[in-house]
């Protein structure tokens, strides 16, 4: 079978061993090759691909909820989309959400996603009360912030290198509306992008799109937007009908004429100032996921998402290089967004650090990778790091400098017997 990530690169073409869901509890770990688990195929680089996987999509039951304190049990394999479609109705939204409802929360856990409230709520794991993981000598413990503390911290961000995440207990937060009360603000360049972040700094949701082709004075302009929950009781929340991409496009339709072209208009589309609407969940933390096969639009080549983190510090001056860069080289995106990000937490391997990100969409092409080299070099000179799950071709060097705690990982992996058991392509790349 042919099997590839959500950027559609790289592509295994041998046959894979894959093995089934409902199979889990009963495999012999220690019988088997090396292996990676694999979820709903969300992952933009190689974090969940190898010739081994386990599929875990199907193991995907509800568990049980406990109303009063909003505490879901749930399989890994349940996707987000489906925690939404249940509990939305009830008056319950996750706390922590990434851009996309995709995902299986065993994937969520892995990557230690995060969202528009970092800066409030912080990663994945911070609303994760417990789960219980499958080790290479197929034991089954549960992991927590107080129990088995290691492994909860390796595991979490771990990309998936620790063991089979079996099922987890997540809190979710009330809510009264499946609607955003969205605020939309202009800027003109990248100091009042910033400028919009820091005086809204205590808003619940923020994110901004950049231009990423915009030059001279205009560099770093965008749409800065701020929401939160609506009150006003109507939790009729129900998918709109999607839009699906056919086929793949011809891999010169996206070029830097026409996504110039789009950019400008986009940008055009909201008034100059502050606007005001009310838009639902989807339209605010999901926009893409209305689109089936979106990742299409790139062409047979595929795509993969470039994004680092920088610390606060370093962010403005670090993010104006970068821009300067992307503009220059025109391998720009009609997708850039830049989000404020909270202090860190403890586990080995999770992506935020107090300070800015930008996640840019390249389409995968002749001169893409020698771009994003050197845009490697800048996020290395203002000490910042690549994020793991959308990568696909940082190297082993780059990745060290970027995460102290590799070493701790390492350590752990092989202590514990893993690192001849679970592994992708990604994490034989970058020698994790």
């Amino acid at each position: 079978m042919q099997l590839n990530s959500w950027g559609m690169y790289p592509i295994i073409k041998n046959k894979s061993y894959i093995f089934r869901d409902e199979t889990i509890l009963s495999l012999k770990l220690s019988e088997k090759k090396e292996f990676i688990a694999y979820g709903n195929g969300r992952s933009y680089g190689d974090s969940a691909i190898n010739n081994n996987i386990i599929y875990t999509k199907f193991y995907n039951c509800f568990l049980d909820f406990d109303e009063k304190n909003g505490l879901l049990s749930c399989q890994s394999g349940v996707l987000l989309s489906e925690i939404l479609e249940i509990f939305v109705p009830k008056g319950w939204f996750l706390k922590v959400t990434p851009g996309t409802k995709l995902i299986t929360v065993g994937g969520a856990i892995a990557s230690d996603v995060h969202g528009k409230n970092h800066h409030i709520e912080g990663c994945f794991s911070n609303c994760i009360k417990e789960f219980n993981i499958m080790l290479p000598n197929c034991e089954i413990k549960t992991c927590s912030k107080t129990e088995n503390i290691e492994l909860f911290k390796a595991t979490c961000g771990g990309m998936g290198l620790t063991g089979v995440i079996l099922d987890a207990k997540i809190f979710l937060k009330k809510i009264n509306s499946k609607y955003i009360n969205q605020i939309t603000i202009k800027t003109k360049n990248l100091q009042e992008t910033f400028q919009m972040f820091e005086e809204y700094s205590n808003q619940t949701y923020s994110v901004a799109w950049i231009d990423c082709l915009a030059e001279s004075k205009n560099m770093g302009r965008g749409l800065f937007m701020v929401g939160d929950f609506a009150n006003d009781g109507d939790l009729s929340y129900k998918e709109k009908k999607k839009i699906t991409i056919p086929f793949k496009f011809p891999s010169f339709v996206l070029n830097n004429l026409s996504v110039k072209i789009f950019n400008c208009l986009y940008y055009r589309k909201f008034p100059n100032g502050i606007s005001k609407q009310k838009v639902d969940i989807d339209t605010f933390f999901y926009p893409l996921d209305k689109i089936n096969h979106w990742n299409k639009i790139y062409g047979k080549c595929g795509f993969t998402q470039y994004q680092f983190i920088l610390p606060k510090n370093f962010s403005y001056d670090g993010l104006k290089e970068i821009l300067f860069e992307i503009s220059n080289s025109k391998k720009g995106s009609f997708l850039a967004v830049l989000k404020l990000y909270g202090k860190s937490n403890e586990n080995y391997l999770s992506f935020p650090i107090e300070g800015y990100s930008l996640a840019v969409d390249f389409k995968i092409e002749k001169g893409l990778f020698e771009l994003l080299d050197k845009l490697d070099e800048i996020v290395e000179k203002y000490a910042g790091r690549i994020y793991l799950s959308k990568d696909v071709r940082v190297s082993k060097e780059m990745f060290e400098k970027g995460y102290p705690k590799i070493e701790k990982f390492r350590k752990f992996r092989k202590i514990n017997c893993m690192d001849k058991k679970f592994q992708s392509l990604q994490s034989k790349r970058i020698g994790i």
